[in-house]
């Protein structure tokens, strides 16, 4: 299709869209200029400009009967090709398996080979706390990168990051028992994901579209790896009841050698399980979704009336801090999932509000613990983890605020959805900036202590 041949389909969309009697021409302008981007995002991701515009069209139909009677007027030849086309050896459920297999092996032993060389399990040097997420995220993305068949300079961009993150954080001179080596431990892992993304997305950072997939990759990872983790523990636990009488093997060395190898190797084999079988876990997650989006918000709404009430919001101790904290985090990633696993074009629903009733009371309570941080700090002053924690609410309140307010905005029919969605996409990379100030400036910021 060229591009006059792709203006021509737009403008006869438009033209028929148009007849609406419901639909102001502000509104049709809206729906062109959704329609353009959803064109742009598929064809970066590597769709001709003819399957491209009948996937838009496709995904937009359900936005009013008219765009969806041009879906289905207009759509059928290609999609036939479409569909036809599909069927290739990438796509079989056992595509991929050796790789998968060989790069979780290579996983494991490399994680092995450093347990050894730091004299584990009787020590346990800070430099391998730190070091754990070099180990096996340049493997996954090794594996995406053969996946996606890059060509040389994709390899090369992303291995250049991780070896200057393992040079750096290497070389930063740490005081025995620093809070900067341990800030680093937890938020190098959130930085690298990120540049696991690159590979993920085929080199393709630009797409909203495209790092929304990336958020349902994460989300669907995250869900078989703890299956996996699950079946591990059960396979672990039986073996070491067998194993024990036997008085062969000492099921704690075992256990100590096989978790952290076994770990390891996982983080690969669910990526490849996400990739093979994402039909399965597409019809998890709207399930997931309706079941914990109701009770958190449940949850959340009441933690948000007792401190309030109370006054226990102006209280918070260091712990609790942190438990608020991490359920933030959690509260985000819920609201990500669900946007992900959410047709774009269905109109506002009861789950939509149960989410932003979730995100009004996750911001409350993000007040709150902001007010008690700012007053720690004026009070006690500055120290890397109350940075790295100030840092992570603020960075949280702005995008539960924008959040909050498309949702508003989408509910009364004053956006769409994709507004809200481009929203979340487009600030994923603050997650990853943020992570990786705390990694690289704050260790010198406090003298490396």
């Amino acid at each position: 299709m060229t591009v006059d041949t792709l203006e021509h389909q737009i403008t006869g969309w438009r033209t028929f869209v148009a007849r609406g009697p419901a639909l102001a021409a502000g509104d049709v302008e809206e729906l062109e200029e959704h329609l353009r981007e959803q064109v742009s995002d598929l064809q970066a991701g590597g769709l001709t400009e003819d399957e491209a515009f009948l996937i838009a069209v496709k995904r937009m139909g359900d936005l009013d009967a008219l765009s969806q009677e041009f879906a289905r007027e207009h759509s059928g030849r290609l999609w036939k090709q479409l569909v036809l086309s599909s069927d290739t050896p990438e796509q079989r459920p056992a595509a991929g398996l050796v790789d998968a297999l060989g790069f979780a092996v290579a996983a494991a032993v490399t994680v092995l080979v450093a347990l050894v060389a730091a004299g584990y399990p009787s020590t346990a040097p800070g430099w391998l706390g730190r070091n754990v997420s070099l180990l096996v995220l340049p493997l996954l993305a090794g594996f995406f990168a053969r996946r996606r068949r890059l060509e040389l300079r994709p390899w090369v961009l992303t291995a250049v990051v991780f070896v200057v993150a393992a040079i750096v954080i290497n070389l930063y001179p740490y005081a025995d028992g620093a809070s900067t080596e341990l800030l680093v431990a937890a938020h190098l892992p959130v930085a690298l994901w990120f540049v696991v993304a690159y590979p993920y997305l085929g080199g393709v950072l630009r797409s909203g579209e495209r790092r929304m997939d990336f958020v349902r990759f994460t989300g669907e990872w995250f869900i078989y790896f703890v299956l996996i983790a699950l079946g591990g523990g059960v396979l672990m636990g039986l073996t070491t009841a067998i194993l024990e009488p036997t008085g062969l093997i000492d099921p704690e060395r075992l256990i100590e050698w096989v978790l952290p190898a076994g770990a390891a190797g996982a983080v690969i084999v669910a990526a490849w399980l996400v990739e093979s079988k994402q039909r399965v876990v597409e019809n998890m997650a709207p399930v997931l979704t309706m079941i914990f989006t109701p009770l958190f918000a449940i949850m959340l709404t009441g933690a948000a009336i007792v401190y309030a009430v109370t006054g226990l919001g102006a209280a918070f101790d260091r712990e609790l801090l942190g438990v608020f904290d991490a359920l933030l985090v959690v509260v985000l990633g819920l609201v990500l999932y669900g946007m992900s696993a959410r047709d774009p074009s269905q109109l506002p629903g009861w789950m939509d509000r149960i989410q932003l009733v979730a995100v009004i009371a996750a911001l409350t309570l993000d007040a709150m613990v902001l007010t008690t941080m700012i007053g720690r700090i004026a009070e006690l002053g500055f120290t890397p983890n109350r940075v790295a924690a100030l840092g992570l609410n603020l960075v949280l309140l702005v995008n539960l605020t924008g959040a909050a307010w498309l949702s508003i905005r989408f509910l009364t029919g004053r956006t769409g959805f994709h507004q809200l969605e481009r929203w979340q996409t487009g600030y994923l990379p603050v997650f990853a900036l943020w992570a990786a100030a705390v990694v690289l400036i704050l260790p010198p910021l406090f003298a490396f202590t």
